[in-house]
Order: structure tokens, then sequence, then C-alpha cells
């Protein structure tokens, strides 16, 4: 019989909360029972393998990434609502970099739920392009570059990859200027 408050959910929450703490990498069911204080079988009865709990932290981290975005880009348009929405990404990561780490696992094209999950934040920077007149594979070129520069930004400072003396918030306004100057000629 299963751990009594023990749920499927719970153990995903309490192992995106330790990938937070230690790293998504790092993220074992050894380690995972030891917080839960459980033997290792048990979290079997929850979840199939680790692979499956790494599913969905995913999982729950988008939608978690999702409706954050969701409430920054509420109210804004055009620059406004790409800034707002850059920052939200950005507090969001360097806050939870465990979840993170699992949300750059592209979903699997059977995997109805992660798709969806997915899909609500690519709607949200979809719409957000708009603003800029972008349709089509414009704005889905607009939407990769500017979650590549997001991604690239926030995975080196949140690695300690700027050692140059210059304040990284000023690096890091200068990087969402450039990319809404450059959403701004298309």
């Amino acid at each position: 019989m299963p751990r009594a408050g023990l749920t499927p959910e719970r153990v995903v929450h309490e192992a995106s909360d330790l990938a937070d703490e230690q790293g998504y990498a790092r993220l074992t069911l050894a380690a995972l029972a030891e917080r839960l204080g459980v033997r290792q079988p048990s979290l079997y009865k929850h979840i199939d393998s680790l692979d499956s709990l790494q599913r969905g932290i995913s999982v729950q981290a988008k939608r978690e990434l999702g409706e954050v975005l969701g409430r920054a880009a509420v109210g804004q348009s055009g620059p406004d609502a790409v800034r707002a929405i850059a920052d939200a990404y950005r507090r969001w990561v360097l806050e939870h970099p465990g979840r993170y780490a699992a949300t750059v696992r592209a979903p699997s094209p059977d995997d109805e739920e992660d798709l969806r999950a997915s899909e609500e934040v690519v709607a949200i920077l979809l719409d957000v392009l708009a603003g800029f007149g972008l349709r089509g594979n414009a704005a889905i070129d607009a939407a990769r570059t500017l979650r590549a520069a997001l991604h690239g930004y926030v995975s080196l400072e949140s690695s300690g990859g700027f050692g140059m003396p210059r304040d990284v918030d000023r690096s890091y306004r200068f990087l969402i200027d450039t990319v809404v100057a450059g959403l701004s000629v298309r």
C-alpha cells in the first residue's frame, strides 16, 4: 500500500524542488527517496522510472513557466510585452534552475500532455510577437530567436559564466533592447 500522503503529484513536486536545490542532472531516485523518507523501491508505487519522473518534472515546469509568462504578458503589448515576459522568464529560471533544465527537453510526439504544456508556452510567445506584426514562419523565427537569447543568457548567468566587471543586469537590458530593436524592424 502506498505511504499515506505520498502521491505521484507530490513525488514530482518534491523531485522538482530537489532538482532546483542540487541540479537536475544530479537528481537520483535514491536522493528523492531519502527526501521523502521512504525506501527507493517505494517510489515505484508512484512513478515508473527515473525517465518518467523527469518527464513529470518537465511537464510541471512547462506549466509553471507558462503561467508565469502568461501573467507577465497580461496588459502588455509590443516591446513592453517582450520585456515583461523576458524579465519573468529570467526570474523564474534563476529561482528554479533544476525545473528549467527539465523544460529544455522536447516533448515526445506521442505525449499529448507534454505537447500541450509546451504548446501553451509557445502560444504565449507567439501572441506577444503578434504585437510586432509577426505571423507564421516569421513568428516562429522570432520565437526561436527570443528563446535562444534568453536561454543563452540565463544559462550563462546561472552557471556563473559572467566574470567581467560589468553589472549583469545592465548587460541583460542591452540584450533585451537589442532583441526588441531587431523585432521592431521586421
